[in-house]
């Protein structure tokens, strides 16, 4: 992964570009997280413009800033025993979990200036989702009062974000081909009964991550780049 203080041809690169788009591979989560914060107050300063993280994550269950939607099923010594990393985040949303073969990306973008409340903006984070799963052979919706993307009763991608002097961090994570197995160390976002699900449980097909990555950066480039954002019909709610 890229250090996270770019050098000044890269700042003013990203200063002119309506959005850059960072590959940042496998990366751990802790690590990305530090990355987020310094680029989000680089984005409030206005030294850089909007810029996207895309990543995979070695084994790691957040705990989002709802307390009561936290919910685990294993203390964190367990946790620690089988590889899998516990870290309290504070970002909207309850548990939730990342591994490899799921794809995340974390949006730093300056909402008023994009024109976007966070509705508006949490329901444009869907629809790339959608349309990503759809070109995948997966189709899935939204449910009501509950962000993400079902495919049924099956949850498929979570989303939790967290917007400061309107500039946003944290993000979306689709289930690609990642192992499922570490959703049952935890209730996930805190909803009882929920059953996860991935592309690859759902078709039984092997995917190439780079050439997901590859669709997800023109979604947003289409749906979060500067003036097409504005234009680009996502139903408000």
């Amino acid at each position: 992964m890229r250090s996270a203080v770019e050098s000044e041809q890269d700042q003013q690169s990203q200063t002119t570009d309506p959005l850059a788009i960072r590959d940042c591979g496998l990366a751990e989560y802790r690590q990305v997280l530090a990355l987020q914060q310094q680029l989000q107050e680089q984005r409030r300063a206005g030294v850089i413009g909007d810029i996207v993280l895309i990543v995979e994550h070695p084994p790691v269950i957040t705990l989002g800033a709802h307390k009561s939607s936290n919910k685990l099923l294993a203390g964190p010594e367990e946790l620690t025993q089988r590889g899998i990393d516990l870290v309290e985040i504070r970002r909207g949303g309850g548990t939730t979990a990342h591994n490899p073969g799921q794809l995340v990306f974390y949006p730093i973008l300056h909402l008023q200036k994009l024109g976007l409340d966070i509705n508006t903006y949490v329901r444009t984070l869907e629809q790339i989702g959608i349309e990503l799963l759809a070109a995948l052979g997966v189709e899935s919706d939204r449910r009501k009062g509950f962000p993400g993307l079902w495919v049924g009763p099956r949850k498929i991608a979570s989303i939790g974000v967290r917007v400061s002097r309107f500039v946003t961090c944290h993000g979306m994570a689709i289930n690609v081909q990642n192992d499922l197995g570490i959703f049952g160390w935890m209730v996930p976002c805190g909803l009882d009964g929920v059953t996860m699900t991935s592309a690859q449980k759902e078709t039984g097909r092997v995917y190439e991550m780079n050439q997901i990555k590859e669709q997800l950066t023109a979604l947003l480039h289409r749906y979060l780049g500067g003036k097409a954002s504005r234009d680009r019909g996502v139903e408000r709610s």
